[in-house]
């Protein structure tokens, strides 16, 4: 795979982070009807128009591409080559209660590795893009920043973020507690938005559970490119077959410490 292809990979993506805003932005702050799905998670309108959207885009350039997308399920096999990987609005409970805490996550796998990452929050008009091998660029229209996480070698002093309590299984918490023991401070609330703040060295360290591939997929390239990394909870790396825990720490020497935390 050559960089060329990538970067050509990467236009398109962000075609579809564009489709997306067009679709999303409108609904932001409206009255909006919003459906429980059967995992009583909550799905809207906007949610169903910037998936169906982004999805024409890949099919017109990429007709014999894999996409998964979280609202529309699957077109081909999660074993092909090249699998796009869709989730409209990550953070829908944030999206309906006004919170701009959402994004568009938008990945490319190529044979079951994420090389392509998207995180575009549509209202505040920031994106960010990671490439494999490359380093994570930073678009914002209204807030400076410069993709890059911040050093932080001990757990004692970093700031730990998760989305909600409510994503820790139960045969996980104690885990989960085990580490918010060991770090400096906790806060709640982000959903993806919280990974890219990551990457902008705001936050040191997320450690989440129950993530579906939608979720993670796209986190992966933006935070190695940013100087970070992501595993699960046991350091390992993050494959279709994982377990739904996922682990990102801004300095990466933080990762021994974390997982240590987290057994």
């Amino acid at each position: 795979m050559k960089h060329h292809d990538l970067d050509h990979f990467a236009a398109v993506a962000q075609e579809c982070a564009e489709a997306a805003r067009r679709c999303v932005t409108p609904y932001f702050r409206a009255n909006l009807a919003i459906e429980s799905k059967e995992d009583k998670s909550p799905v809207t309108k906007a949610d169903r128009e910037a998936e169906q959207a982004m999805r024409a885009i890949l099919t017109r350039h990429f007709p014999h591409h894999g996409i998964l997308g979280e609202e529309t399920g699957q077109a081909g096999n999660l074993s092909d080559e090249w699998l796009w990987i869709l989730d409209p609005i990550d953070g829908t409970r944030s999206f309906v209660t006004g919170r701009p805490a959402f994004c568009t996550l938008i990945a490319l796998c190529h044979e079951g590795k994420p090389v392509l990452g998207i995180i575009d929050q549509p209202i505040t008009e920031e994106r960010w893009v990671g490439l494999e091998g490359q380093e994570t660029r930073f678009f914002s229209a209204r807030l400076p920043g410069i993709a890059g996480t911040r050093r932080c070698p001990a757990l004692k002093q970093a700031d730990l973020s998760c989305t909600s309590p409510d994503i820790i299984r139960p045969d996980y918490q104690q885990r989960f507690e085990s580490l918010r023991k060991n770090v400096g401070r906790t806060s709640w609330g982000g959903d993806a938005y919280g990974y890219g703040l990551l990457t902008l060295g705001q936050i040191d360290l997320i450690a989440e559970d129950t993530l579906k591939l939608w979720d993670w997929a796209a986190l992966v390239p933006v935070i190695k490119g940013a100087g970070g990394s992501i595993t699960d909870w046991n350091g390992h790396e993050l494959t279709l077959a994982s377990d739904g825990s996922v682990l990102a720490c801004g300095d990466p020497a933080l990762l021994k410490e974390a997982v240590k935390a987290l057994s």
